[in-house]
């Protein structure tokens, strides 16, 4: 729905509610109704790569999966020809940040990011070289949106879709300060009104 409209969103259910399940299913949804106009770059945490992959096989086996990682991964235009052959190319946070150029000569249908909160320092290499990377839509997934602070909220949101919680500075200003330092109840209930429209929480005690 929100990607009809040109918007961005996050899937923040609890873990082991099915996030990879719901990701593979829109992409077989778009598939079956021949909607897919390009791939998707997944981006995740080294350590669940491989998992995803197995994902992939188990519940998607018509799906055309890339795993790029590893030293004998595809450089140039061998990479940038069998990404766009495929419908989802599986990579990680390290390997994001150090092959940006490589994925930015890829027209992106969508960039999902496993395990969001991995781009919550907005300062970070990592974060910016994935910021930059373009894409006709984004999915952040994530178990826990805010682990800290309220501006690793601000971060996943940027990504999703910049500008709308206005700069870091001025985000800090008008929520961050007065929620987490005074305990206000006005800008987290402006706060929660704002981003509600971009975030799906389901946890595992919802009825």
């Amino acid at each position: 729905y929100l990607e009809k409209w040109g918007l961005n969103g996050c899937l923040a259910d609890d873990m082991g509610l099915g996030k990879t399940i719901q990701v593979l299913s829109l992409l077989l949804k778009e598939r079956e109704e021949r909607l897919s106009a390009g791939p998707t770059l997944l981006i995740c945490p080294t350590s669940v790569v491989r998992n995803w992959q197995r994902e992939s096989q188990r519940f998607a086996p018509t799906l055309s999966i890339i795993v790029h990682h590893g030293q004998q991964r595809l450089k140039g235009d061998a990479f940038k020809e069998h990404a766009l052959g495929s419908d989802m190319v599986i990579t990680s946070f390290s390997i994001a940040r150090r092959d940006s150029k490589e994925f930015k000569n890829v027209r992106w249908k969508r960039i999902v990011i496993d395990e969001a909160q991995n781009i919550k320092n907005p300062k970070s290499q990592q974060t910016k070289a994935i910021k930059s990377l373009p894409s006709e839509t984004r999915i952040a997934l994530t178990g826990t949106p805010v682990e800290n602070r309220l501006a690793e909220l601000w971060s996943i949101m940027d990504f999703l879709n910049p500008g709308y919680l206005g700069s870091l500075n001025s985000f800090r200003a008008n929520f961050e300060l007065p929620i987490q330092k005074y305990n206000e109840n006005k800008p987290l209930e402006k706060l929660q009104k704002l981003v509600k429209p971009f975030v799906l929480r389901r946890v595992k005690t919802d009825p």
